[in-house]
């Protein structure tokens, strides 16, 4: 999950602990413990290994129009990272409709808000021109951008964006990752590793259109939180960057909010996959909701669920515990704690690997007190990483601390997922999420 506003509780997961390069080599699961002990492997004639799943969701994505919907690819993508979901994005240096480029398996992240591009993947004459934001001073604003166990370090450009045939009305914010040397990262930017990289990032970059319209909104507006939660940095000369609040107009901008027409959310769409993955998928991302004849959001069809700003859903409950729960495209697989399921040993350390097929059940909580089941698959990823020709898996799972659940991308295959941008600042709709 990639989730870039900053809190006092953030959310996150990157995709380190499932940026596996698939491979025909099986590794023996081991640890953990449970009612589902075993060795994991399950059978080539029984691969649930007389385990159960819940049915699967057969919803089949819209027709792509390259009007206000755009193709999702889910295969083996910029670097071979499982279940991964991509789409093209056109940039654009401010005022110009000839200095542009268009970049191909940009990761689509509900879990996260705005648009970053790794710097390497643009050409000169583009990334000549896209100006680097600026602060009161003359200062360069940087962004360091924080997960589960790293970070993307970059300046802050502006640029027009267009997906399919929607463009931003204006030159927005956006991160530029990589463009800064290495020595420039602040002590404060985070623990990890860095993702400044195409091959550490596992894409060309992050296309974020969850439910807020920036990515850290008033945390880093005001002066007295930002001091102490800021992600942006101040940095004189380009260097010496210390924390800094930056105005809602300088930060990393939802795409999707600047759009003339179709701006109020958007909807994924995935189709069904097979229990045991697949070679690819190929779904749908749709612009707005209740805008055109193909975003009509019907409610008996679809129970709707009100978040917070960020998209969380924060009195769901998992086994009796409350949990923060989210329903996030940038995950590749479900992430949450069970100590009753067995987890993998070795390259696939932080994956569940139960002996036989596992069924877990989530009631989401929204803040309106709306609430709904969901039940999901899990199986082990051993079996599931046998066929090193698969990249799309519905039943993946793996470990995440803390009260967290993470329904990520497997839980989207076969589902329209709606979410609404928190529009609230203009006297606007609340945000919510869908299906």
């Amino acid at each position: 999950m990639r989730t870039m506003h900053t809190s006092v509780t953030l959310k996150g997961w990157l995709q380190a602990l499932g940026a596996v390069l698939l491979s025909a080599t099986l590794v023996a699961c081991g640890g953990g413990g449970g009612s589902d002990s075993g060795s994991g492997g399950g059978n080539s004639s029984d691969p649930l290994n007389g385990g159960t799943l819940p049915p699967s969701p057969t919803l089949q994505p819209s027709a792509v129009n390259n009007t206000n919907a755009v193709a999702v690819t889910v295969g083996r993508g910029a670097s071979g990272v499982i279940n991964i979901p991509s789409v093209s994005v056109t940039i654009c240096a401010p005022g110009s409709t000839t200095n542009c480029q268009t970049i191909n398996n940009i990761q689509l992240d509900t879990g996260s808000f705005g648009l970053r591009v790794v710097g390497s993947v643009l050409n000169s004459s583009l990334a000549g021109a896209l100006p680097v934001s600026t602060l009161p001073g003359g200062a360069q604003l940087a962004q360091c951008a924080t997960f589960a166990d790293g970070f993307t370090w970059g300046t802050v450009r502006t640029a027009t964006v267009t997906i399919g045939g929607e463009t931003t009305t204006s030159a927005i914010p956006l991160q530029i990752i990589g463009d800064k040397a290495a020595g420039t990262v602040p002590s404060a930017c985070g623990s990890g590793a860095p993702e400044n990289t195409v091959a550490d990032l596992g894409a060309n970059g992050i296309l974020g259109v969850g439910t807020a319209p920036t990515d850290c909104g008033a945390t880093c507006a005001n002066p007295s939180t930002a001091a102490n939660y800021s992600n942006y940095y101040a940095c004189p000369n380009g260097t010496s960057c210390t924390r800094t609040a930056v105005p809602l107009a300088q930060q990393v901008a939802n795409p999707v909010a600047s759009f003339p027409v179709d701006n109020n959310g958007v909807i994924v769409q995935m189709p069904p996959v097979s229990n045991l993955g697949q070679a690819s998928a190929t779904g749908t991302l749709v612009f707005g909701i209740g805008t055109q004849a193909n975003n009509a959001l019907d409610p008996s069809q679809t129970q709707i669920l009100a978040t917070d700003a960020y998209g969380n859903l924060n009195r769901s409950v998992f086994k009796g515990t409350t949990v923060q729960a989210f329903l996030d495209s940038g995950s590749n697989g479900y992430f949450f704690t069970d100590s009753t399921l067995t987890q993998c040993g070795g390259a696939f350390a932080g994956f569940y690997c139960p002996a036989s097929a596992q069924t877990r059940t989530l009631t989401l909580h929204g803040e309106d007190s709306v609430t709904k089941s969901a039940s999901i698959g899990i199986l082990s990823a051993q079996t599931l990483f046998n066929n090193g020709n698969n990249y799309a898996f519905n039943n993946l799972a793996g470990q995440l601390g803390g009260n967290s659940f993470d329904l990520g991308l497997p839980f989207f295959y076969g589902r329209h997922v709606y979410y609404h941008l928190d529009q609230t600042a203009s006297g606007g709709a609340a945000p919510f999420v869908g299906y």
